[in-house]
């Protein structure tokens, strides 16, 4: 089950990430803080759902974008302490996404997630500065 999946190591290091950023975090509550929001872009909706679950567990908002269209229709970056970017979707690349942000100004965190690991993807993700880099190959996430 790809939530089990998430819910190791990559689930331990997503929920780090995302409490760095945000100095007021408490992992012993169960309420849903919308002023911790993390916006999600995957073309997977399994993946999609999976994390924002995931996510909910530790107390953390999602809001859900199935393709790069979407996220690039989007306009309020106001409450989001994240981003979680597929790097490879149908419609476009996470790190395209990434360098649209920076472009507009918005200056959030980003966590890449991908299945498609290569040292040429890697080296991208990396110059544009994110502060994750997931890679899920086999069901079996490992973090770089």
């Amino acid at each position: 089950m790809l939530l089990v999946a998430l819910m190791g190591l990559v689930g331990l290091v997503m929920v780090i990430a995302v409490s760095i950023l945000t100095p007021a975090h408490d992992c012993g509550g169960h309420s849903m803080d919308t002023s911790k929001l993390v916006l999600v872009v995957d073309d997977d909706a399994a993946m999609l759902w999976s994390v924002a679950r995931m996510l909910r567990q530790f107390g953390y908002a999602s809001l859900l974008f199935p393709s790069a269209e979407a996220f690039e229709n989007h306009s309020n970056f106001d409450r989001a302490v994240c981003v979680l970017l597929d790097i490879d979707m149908g419609d476009g690349s996470g790190i395209e996404l990434r360098h649209g942000l920076k472009a507009a100004g918005i200056s959030l965190p980003v966590i890449y997630m991908t299945g498609n690991d290569s040292r040429a993807v890697r080296m991208a993700a990396y110059q544009s500065g994110c502060l994750a880099y997931l890679i899920s190959q086999n069901r079996s996430p490992r973090v770089r």
